[in-house]
């Protein structure tokens, strides 16, 4: 086997892990319907996460806000990092470990979600997020390894993949991602 088999049966092994895993699958459904909930109550998703979570968070979110499969009216979703700006002056100002804190202040009300996306569960900036989050009532979900890290125990929801090697829980993290997006749209706008 070759380094490229061995890195795709990696990711695949992963997934099934995933697959096998009957109350992990049970909390993703469980996350679907926490963003159904919120989005037929008026609510926003709000979505933070640092690097390539950061990118994941970018990515998800805009597969809500946009579209993924159908024609369908946008939803309120928004990754806190996108604002360069806010956040350079944020992270001079207050430190970085305050600049999703202060987003989530400014941005979400009860009955908001914050997904937290951190493949060790233990980034400080996110973790913080959801101590904010769950002062104002939004509920909170993060998306981590493994073991969940820190932020598992401020978290009214986590989906933590059953891998400790970040490559291939970032990219079960979109899988799962996209699997959320598809099931929100479905339920939210129908089959097309």
């Amino acid at each position: 086997m070759n380094e490229i088999e061995r890195i795709i049966g990696e990711s695949i092994a992963t997934k099934q892990r995933i697959l096998e895993n009957n109350e992990l699958v049970q909390r993703i459904e469980r996350f679907k319907s926490i963003v159904v909930d919120a989005y037929r109550n008026g609510a926003k998703v709000l979505f933070c996460g640092n690097g390539g979570s950061a990118a994941d968070a970018q990515h998800i979110a805009a597969e809500l806000s946009g579209r993924f499969y159908l024609e369908r009216k946008p939803l309120y979703a928004e990754a806190l990092h996108c604002n360069s700006s806010y956040m350079t002056s944020v992270s001079n100002d207050y430190g970085y470990d305050n600049v999703f804190s202060r987003a989530v202040e400014a941005m979400a009300h009860k009955g908001d979600v914050l997904v937290g996306i951190s493949t060790s569960g233990n980034s400080t900036n996110v973790l913080k997020a959801f101590e904010k989050a769950q002062e104002i009532g939004a509920y909170t979900i993060a998306m981590t390894g493994c073991n969940g890290g820190k932020i598992a125990s401020f978290s009214d929801l986590v989906i933590n993949v059953p891998s400790d090697v970040t490559p291939r829980i970032q990219e079960a993290h979109i899988m799962i991602g996209h699997i959320v997006c598809e099931l929100v749209e479905k339920e939210l706008f129908g089959n097309g």
